[in-house]
């Protein structure tokens, strides 16, 4: 290896925007460039480094908002970087102007090709290949596309998520949980990828479309960084990175503090607040609203037909041992009760036949309040005429008795 294939940690360090973090003056490094920029959406840094191993830069990497990518080469010198500079053109070329996942999927899948044929016409080498990494982002919607172990995080309210799955043999082996996460950053293996960009005809790209929103920040990263520097400690750069140049730069020095053994690339995507969000925010208020006012609406019209219901419903059920005239309508919502006592009469139940017993245990209802009287009347009517024949039968025993007795 040559000397610059182990060039030192540079001296000159000095602080990030956290107190205790060192920070390398990347501008001053040779092999390390930079691009940042914002419009009224986004705001954006990046920053790509050689590494302290290497001694040239295979990766590439794309801004062009709401466009980003990062591609890490491989095949070695002269053709790792043809091949991820073949792979951003032709994913700039191809990718769609809003966030549809599937189109910027395609257009990775069109790089592949593009990756695979160039030889033939005299770029790179046979067995060139790369990863590929790209996002669209969109209002409130992000495209995301994937081949290979670069990968894509999102910073939400403070926490990390890795938004995309390395296509990598260690990655199988974690998903498998035969090995951690932490395990497959040093795994003697962890350069082996599973899928890549000039590896197959048939190669094909992960993709899909999440929501995003402003406040968030979104970095795209070859495995440059996440080889080197845990998760925990990318989160803690984001969080405490003011502006995304000062975080992709942070980034990249604590790769290069921790080694450097590969080349780093980082693209550091803040989403700001456009006022579309703002619109869209008193949009969905409106809209809550206005579903707050049709429900509220509809339960004040459903209250007043129901107590109107309840108000001209009567029925009979016990109170007590007698029975009772009741208005509404029986059992309760939500521990209220839809029905009160209009009178408790002086039917007693048990003098009832047992069939009016039971209808009266479950309610019995009736058209009105003179009806459920006329009811009470029945059953005082068919009570005492159960009880003046019961009286007649036993007047008559007790005739035929006294007669029988007379003539013996």
């Amino acid at each position: 290896m040559t000397d610059e294939q182990h060039l030192p940690v540079p001296a000159s360090v000095t602080q990030a925007t956290a107190p205790s973090r060192p920070m390398l003056d990347l501008e001053r490094r040779p092999g390390s460039d930079s691009e940042s920029g914002s419009d009224r959406r986004l705001a954006w840094g990046s920053r790509s480094d050689v590494g302290l191993i290497r001694d040239h830069n295979e990766d590439s990497y794309l801004c062009r908002p709401p466009l980003f990518a990062v591609s890490d080469g491989m095949g070695g010198h002269a053709a790792g970087e043809v091949a991820s500079s073949i792979a951003i053109h032709t994913i700039a070329k191809e990718a769609p102007a809003t966030a549809d996942s599937a189109q910027l999927g395609a257009a990775i899948e069109a790089a592949n090709m593009d990756v695979l044929t160039a030889p033939e016409t005299g770029r790179g080498r046979e067995g060139m290949g790369c990863t590929a990494t790209a996002c669209i982002i969109e209002d409130d919607r992000m495209a995301v596309a994937h081949v290979g172990d670069s990968r894509l995080y999102l910073l939400h309210k403070g926490a990390l998520v890795r938004v995309t799955h390395d296509h990598s043999f260690v990655e199988e082996l974690v998903d498998a949980g035969e090995i951690t996460a932490d395990e497959a950053r040093v795994h003697p293996s962890r350069s082996v990828i599973t899928r890549a960009l000039g590896s197959d005809p048939d190669m094909y790209a992960d993709h899909f479309t999440i929501g995003v929103e402003a406040g968030e920040r979104v970095i795209l990263c070859s495995d440059g960084l996440s080889s080197m520097v845990t998760d925990a400690e990318i989160e803690d750069i984001c969080v405490t990175s003011a502006s995304p140049q000062v975080c992709a730069d942070a980034l990249v020095s604590a790769a290069l503090i921790a080694g450097g053994h590969d080349n780093v690339t980082v693209i550091v995507v803040d989403i700001r607040n456009d006022g579309k969000e703002d619109i869209r925010r008193r949009g969905r208020r409106r809209a809550v609203l206005a579903w707050v006012g049709v429900l509220a609406a509809f339960l004040a019209v459903a209250a007043v037909v129901l107590s109107l219901f309840i108000n001209s419903t009567f029925y009979l059920a016990p109170s007590g041992d007698t029975v009772g005239i009741y208005q509404g309508m029986e059992g309760d919502f939500l521990g209220v009760p839809l029905s009160h006592l209009v009178e408790e009469t002086d039917v007693p139940v048990a003098s009832l036949p047992e069939a009016v017993q039971s209808r009266l245990s479950e309610g019995i209802s009736v058209e009105s309040e003179d009806k459920a009287r006329t009811t009470v009347e029945d059953y005082r009517r068919q009570i005492q005429e159960a009880a003046d024949q019961a009286k007649e039968t036993a007047d008559t025993l007790k005739s035929s008795g006294d007669q029988g007795g007379a003539a013996s």
